[in-house]
């Protein structure tokens, strides 16, 4: 019988505070440049939120949308774009699969392969959104 010792347990990479702030900055910064007002929605791996930020000039609907989008990601570890792709191409049956979002602006942050959550823009034209998580996740990742 062998026994594991705390030092062999595996390790996880996440979120801390200076990822989730980092990730703001460079979005907050990104959505000025573009000259769009959004949400901002960080979530964890397991879909829990850890940042959620309404730009003063944002549509209120943007922050339900900005939180499924970072659902999505998360929980499917894709691109919430992934999913407007597939009901664009005629699947409309994805519409009935749970925390399934399907409009861009959601991301998945992965390092090393592993998924540690998501972030998610909602305010600008779609593409634009994505535009903005993209930036703020490759600033993070560099």
């Amino acid at each position: 019988m062998s026994f594991t010792s705390a030092a062999d347990l595996p390790s996880k990479k996440y979120l801390n505070l200076a990822a989730v702030k980092k990730l703001v900055a460079v979005s907050e910064a990104e959505a000025e440049k573009a000259n769009v007002s959004v949400t901002i929605c960080i979530m964890d791996d397991s879909a829990n939120i850890l940042f959620l930020q309404k730009g003063d000039k944002a549509s209120i609907s943007t922050l339900e949308w900005a939180q499924r989008k970072a659902r999505h990601a998360a929980l499917n570890g894709s691109p919430s774009k992934n999913a407007a792709d597939t009901v664009k191409a005629g699947h409309v049956e994805a519409l009935s699969y749970p925390f399934f979002f399907p409009n861009q602006g959601g991301l998945p942050i992965k390092v090393d392969g592993q998924l540690i959550g998501s972030i998610a823009i909602s305010g600008g034209p779609s593409a634009v959104d994505e535009a903005i998580g993209q930036a703020a996740i490759d600033a993070l990742l560099k």
